[in-house]
This record gives structure tokens, sequence and C-alpha cells, in this order.
């Protein structure tokens, strides 16, 4: 275990998507960007634009609640413990794990590590003292809360759903919290703790853009106990969710057909990555099925990951690197046809 906080922490954390930035630093790609550093469907779910009204009227109370009841289905929340179980929609999961660190009394946070760094990063901002731990229940004896992404970001790791009911048991039975971040869980729902475990203390928290590929509508959901959801959606305050998100999200989480054929795309699509980063000889470290982590081989003991990164985005192609482990890149999935032969010709470039 590693405490968050000691030393001299970071303030801020470097996400991808930023090609303004990396126009400054890299220059403007003749052929225009191709961004593979944020793990985001590329092939975007295909919408009917909502009606005029939509765009000029506040939000309707009865598209809000269409939209939860397509959530409660697309989730698996069960219908039948309404009382207790509760899902709010937020602008964005982001939004939804800024607020949780401030409706819990300030104590001691464990966040299972590495991972989606706002975590640590949000519950310490909030007066929190915050320990980075290897497993789930090493933080059992001390921690008020203990956040776990499953799938994890960005190395794909995948909890056993049994282990973590067990745990949030364990949890709620103290007052505790488990938090799970499901932001990745949509390519194998299987893997999510929604509707086997008691939602007393857990809470999950399951992003939109990712898979429907439209993370500009900033749309997400909490899925807890019935206080957590109040406190939650008391803070967000009202009309928290635009009518357009209202609609485009309800369309989305409906449509069974393209949720099965996109699930059967991202899986094809990812195997088809995995060989372009074996072939330029990449060591594969995990992920899902909306990226890939891999390592780059050391040339005398010198990570080759950061020049790798800089040759990439030269190129116009733009992957995630990390400060905090120099040797690994994340890849997300190019989308059209012709950037699939592009980014193999520049990662080969790079690499030989």
């Amino acid at each position: 275990m590693n405490t968050y906080d000691a030393g001299h922490p970071p303030t801020s954390i470097l996400h991808g998507g930023d090609l303004r930035e990396a126009e400054n630093r890299f220059g403007r790609p003749s052929d225009g960007w191709i961004d593979m550093s944020t793990g985001i469907n590329p092939w975007a779910y295909a919408f009917d634009a909502p009606n005029d009204d939509v765009w000029r009227r506040l939000p309707d109370a009865g598209a809000h609640n269409d939209l939860i009841q397509a959530a409660r289905q697309y989730y698996g929340v069960d219908m039948s413990r309404a009382r207790e179980i509760s899902l709010i929609a937020a602008p964005g999961t982001q939004a939804l794990i800024q607020w949780l660190a401030r409706l819990r009394p300030v104590g001691r946070v464990g966040v299972v590590s590495p991972t989606y760094g706002e975590h640590a990063l949000v519950w310490r901002r909030a007066g929190h003292r915050v320990d980075l731990l290897n497993i789930p229940e090493d933080g059992l004896d001390d921690c008020a809360v203990i956040v776990v992404v499953n799938p994890n970001n960005p190395d794909g790791r995948v909890w056993a759903v049994e282990r973590l009911a067990a745990l949030g048991e364990a949890l709620s039975a103290q007052g505790r919290w488990l938090i799970v971040d499901e932001a990745f869980a949509d390519m194998t729902p299987e893997c999510s703790i929604i509707g086997r475990h008691d939602h007393r203390g857990v809470i999950v928290l399951r992003s939109f853009g990712k898979f429907f590929g439209l993370a500009g509508l900033r749309l997400g959901f909490a899925v807890a106990g019935r206080p957590i959801c109040t406190g939650l959606s008391e803070a967000l305050g009202p009309w928290h969710i635009s009518g357009p998100a209202l609609a485009i999200g309800r369309q989305a989480l409906s449509d069974t057909r393209w949720i099965a054929d996109t699930r059967a795309r991202l899986k094809d699509s990812a195997l088809r990555l995995d060989a372009i980063l074996g072939a330029a000889g990449l060591v594969p470290v995990g992920g899902t099925d909306l990226f890939r982590l891999a390592r780059v081989p050391q040339v005398a003991r010198v990570p080759q990951a950061s020049s790798v990164f800089a040759a990439l985005a030269r190129a116009g192609i733009l992957v995630r690197r990390f400060d905090d482990h120099g040797d690994w890149l994340r890849f997300g999935l190019p989308g059209a046809p012709g950037q699939w032969s592009r980014f193999e010709k520049a990662l080969h470039a790079a690499l030989f």
C-alpha cells in the first residue's frame, strides 16, 4: 500500500484526446489526426436527431424518466428493488466522481492502482487521505471508501464479481463504501456487479460516451442505494442532463441490435490491433475491446515509449503515454480503413 498524498502528488492528470495541445507540440499533420488516445468507440452511434423543441425547451421530466427506464433495462438494474436501489443520470461519470468525494465525511480512501488517475486526485483534493492499493482487500482494515475500476483502465484487469460482492457486503455492513467504476464494462456485461450484490454501500459508475462513441454528449450513470443517489441528485441540481442527451441516450440504450453488433465489431477490431502491435514487437500488457496497453521494449536499458509516442504524433497519430510508467503506451482503435494502414506504417517506421 502506498500513500498518495506523500511528497508532491500531481495536481492534474494528463488525459488523452487533447488534439490542440498535440498540435501545438508536434505541428498540424497534413493528413489530419488519428486520435487513438482515448479508448472511445470510433464508430459512434448514429442517432436520429431530436426534434427542434428539445433544443429550445428546458429538459422534460417525462424524457428524463424515459432515459432512466432505458438505462435500468440496459444495465440490468433489478426493477423489483426500486425502493432500495436507484439509478441517477449525470453529465458524465466524472461529475459523479467529483461529487462523491464531497458527499462523504473526510476519511481514508483506498484506490486500487494503477488506474484512472482522477479517482485518487479528486478524493485527495476533497481533503481525504488516499492510499494506493494493490488489491481491493488491502483497504478493509482502515479505509472508509475503496475504489475499484473494473475492467481496469489502463490494463484491463478484471476482478471477479463474487469477490467484489463480498467486499461490498463487508463494507456496507460498517457504513463504508465500495465504488466500482465500470466505464469499460459495456463490452463484457458479465463482469458487471450490478444486480449481484447488496447496494447499500456499493456505488457503481457507468459511462455512456465510451461504448456509444458519443463522449461529447456528456452522460453517465450511478447505481446505488437510494440515499446515496438522493444526495447526488441534490448536489447536481435540476436540469443536470440536457434535453438532447436525454433523447439520444434513451435511443441508444434501447437499440439492442446496434449494441450486439458493436460488441462483435469491437472484439474483432481489438484482435486486429493485437496483430499489428505484436508484429511491431510490442509486448501486450492488457486492455479491453476499446483499447490495448502495450510495453515498448527497451534499447540499452532505455525505455523507448516516449520516442515512439513522439514519432507517431509527428505522423499525426496520437496515442496515450504514461508519466509513471515510462515503457507503456495505450492504443485506442483506428476508425476508417485508411487509418488502420496509416497507423501500421507509422508504428513500423517508429520502431524499425
